[in-house]
This record gives structure tokens, sequence and C-alpha cells, in this order.
């Protein structure tokens, strides 16, 4: 039976972190094409661009957010949102920088 309610906090998140190859993510849930994350990168931001849409929600932390030939500045709260295979990454952040990352919808992104 598939839960219908779930939870997870970002100590429980953070508690997978790193991964056993070493990644600075990990993947707390999945349900039809949502997935949630948990990503606190340390020193410098390897991402490259994803096949899905996302939405990530500062949870700590401090820095910059690149894409789009923009860059703006990010704190505990925001909301950021990149399209699918959109370049994008974070810099100048701090130390304590973690990110729930939401994936979703269909490979290449909502139109």
């Amino acid at each position: 039976m598939t839960e219908k309610i779930h939870s997870i906090t970002v100590a429980e998140a953070a508690s997978r972190i790193p991964g056993p190859k070493g990644e600075r993510y990990a993947e707390v849930f999945k349900h039809g094409t949502l997935s949630v994350e948990l990503y606190t990168p340390q020193g410098q931001d390897w991402q490259t661009p994803h096949a899905k849409d996302e939405v990530y929600v500062v949870v700590s932390g401090r820095g910059d957010f690149v894409g789009a030939n923009s860059r703006r500045q990010f704190q505990p709260g925001d909301v950021l949102f990149v399209a699918a295979h959109e370049e994008h990454r974070f810099e100048n952040f701090s130390n304590d920088f973690a990110a729930w990352v939401f994936f979703y919808g269909p490979k290449g992104g909502e139109s």
C-alpha cells in the first residue's frame, strides 16, 4: 500500500548525504513524476542541466543563483524555478547552504 501522507525533516534528509558515491544530494520522496531531494553542494556547484522542470526552496545559507544570463542573490525561504535543460548553478554560497529540490513533469519540461 502506498503512503498517502509522507513527511521527512531536513535533518533526516541531510543524514543521507553524502551518498555512497559522494553525492551531495539525497532523493527522499518519489510520487508519479515528482521527485524530492535535499541538495547540499560543498565548495562548488557541479550540477548540469536536468531533463525535468525543477523548483528549489532554500532551507539555509546564502549566495548567488546564476542562470539564463542572470544572477540573483538567494537566502532562506526563497523559491527558484528552473525550466528543463536550462543551464544554472549556485555560486558564492555559504557553507551551510541547503535546498529542497522538486523535479516534476515530463522530460523536456512543461509548456
